[in-house]
């Protein structure tokens, strides 16, 4: 039944993955409009008890990571000009939601707080890139808007990248089979978005 869920939650989730992440930005269409919520509830996707350290740290470390992604994306909706860039804008902060209640979700079952203490040593400790700063998001709002996409793709490239190596973690470490399942989708699907930037970055 839980692998049942979990794939229809991926399912569900797949066009909003390919909006953002996996498109071929020469043909990615010119709409702007915010994908479609997929109907999947994520309350009814459950972990099970059995999981370690590691899968505790791996969503707490992604959460924490997909906030401050929506808060990037944000901005980029409303102040990107080419449509690519505010449709990729729009589709992650649809399924980066769903993702953060899904997340949450699990650690409340396991008893666990959703927040991180230490954002920065966590990254370090594990070899990860450093973490994004509050004021590097803070300045997407005040950087000239000619030099806004470039700012956002480079700031948010690397901030995508920290979730692939989370991942990568989680899944040479993570107990928990739902949570690993989860993690090589966010790798997956982080490391298509960040070969997207790349392009939009060369275009």
């Amino acid at each position: 039944m839980r692998r049942r869920h979990l794939a229809a939650l991926i399912v569900a989730a797949a066009p909003l993955l390919l909006g953002a992440c996996g498109t071929d930005v020469d043909k990615a269409p010119a709409s702007t409009a915010a994908p479609t919520r997929n109907v999947t509830n994520v309350a009814d996707i459950t972990a099970g008890s059995t999981y370690n350290d590691t899968d505790v740290m791996f969503l707490q470390m992604l959460i924490d990571n997909q906030k401050q992604g929506q808060q990037m994306a944000q901005i980029a909706a409303k102040r990107a000009a080419r449509p690519e860039i505010v449709q990729l804008a729009k589709a992650v902060q649809v399924t980066q939601a769903d993702e953060i209640k899904l997340m949450t979700g699990w650690l409340a079952e396991w008893d666990k707080p959703a927040t991180l203490d230490e954002r920065v040593s966590l990254h370090a400790d594990h070899g990860g890139m450093p973490s994004t700063g509050d004021e590097e998001i803070a300045s997407l709002k005040t950087v000239p808007k000619a030099q806004f996409e470039t700012a956002f793709l480079n700031l948010f490239l690397a901030h995508q990248h920290n979730a692939v190596e989370f991942a990568q973690l989680e899944l040479d470490k993570g107990g928990n089979e739902l949570t690993k399942s989860f993690a090589e989708r966010v790798k997956q699907s982080r490391t298509d978005q960040v070969q997207q930037m790349l392009r939009l970055l060369a275009g």
